[in-house]
């Protein structure tokens, strides 16, 4: 262990065999097991419990109670050597729970710069991408994938093995148990499933997304969910006119790669819903 510029609170426990980097702070009363290893920076604040094969990024900012890289919640699981892998500049706030992998993946992985509020929980095999952001008590199941720039939805439960595409957004006491296509906003009423109620326009303008791709994918999101024939018919027609423009492609991309859950479908066009670029009937 390298103790070279970092405070470690005397009633904090570290393991010997732990690794730390520059200018890392250590609170009171945490754990710090003997396979962790914390980048330059990493901070926590006290009460923090890190366990397994477990590192955690540059300048990351933990908060008192939460639990990391501590063992899947899977009758399978036999103590195997999975890891758990947190990125940089993350800020991961009281009682949130990460699980390590289970040899079926072997791995759960947080990217950089996600925001993790007050019991969040994030299962075993998960991945999650760059800037995401769970709200309190969001909740992803075993082996979810979650992509760049999705906001989840305060107490949003996602069922195991359902995949959350870039800059989806999923509302609060949301059910989602099918796969939300990126740029989607899947909502459920009073904890019921969810289903996609448009388009997250707001948060592609803040992404940088230009009008025309905005405008390519409405256009592609009106043929898959409101255009003639079957799904897989509107499917083949999005890809042929959208394929390869580079924003709508991203959805036709993660339509073509389905894995274990079905698309989520969209609510029926009633009525307007702001921001979302979805639209009446008949306009």
């Amino acid at each position: 262990m390298s103790s070279r510029a970092t405070e470690v609170h005397p009633l904090a426990y570290v393991s010997p065999a732990s690794r730390l980097g520059q200018g890392v702070r250590i609170g009171p009363f945490c754990t710090v097991g003997a396979d962790v290893t914390l980048g330059d920076g990493v901070e926590l604040i006290s009460h923090v419990n890190i366990d397994g094969i477990t590192t955690i990024g540059a300048r990351t900012v933990v908060h008192p109670f939460a639990s990391l890289g501590t063992p899947p919640q899977d009758l399978s699981y036999m103590g195997e050597p999975t890891t758990t892998a947190i990125g940089e500049d993350c800020v991961i706030r009281e009682s949130v729970t990460v699980n390590r992998g289970t040899p079926k993946s072997g791995a759960t992985v947080i990217g950089d710069r996600c925001f993790l509020m007050a019991y969040a929980h994030v299962a075993h095999d998960c991945r999650v991408g760059n800037n995401v952001i769970f709200a309190n008590a969001a909740t992803i199941g075993g082996h979810v994938k979650v992509g760049d720039f999705v906001f989840l939805g305060g107490l949003c439960a996602v069922h195991q093995f359902t995949r959350i595409g870039d800059f989806a957004m999923v509302g609060g006491v949301t059910g989602v148990k099918d796969d939300v296509i990126p740029y989607g906003m899947a909502f459920g009423a009073n904890g019921t499933s969810g289903e996609l109620i448009g388009l997250n326009v707001v948060g592609m303008k803040r992404r940088g997304l230009s009008r025309d791709d905005v405008r390519q994918v409405r256009a592609c999101y009106e043929t898959l969910f409101y255009g003639a024939g079957t799904f897989a018919e509107r499917v083949a027609d999005a890809t042929a006119a959208y394929a390869d423009h580079p924003a709508a492609g991203r959805l036709i991309a993660f339509i073509a790669a389905e894995e274990k859950r079905p698309i989520m479908m969209a609510a029926p066009k009633k009525t307007r819903v702001a921001g979302t670029g979805t639209a009446p009937a008949d306009e």
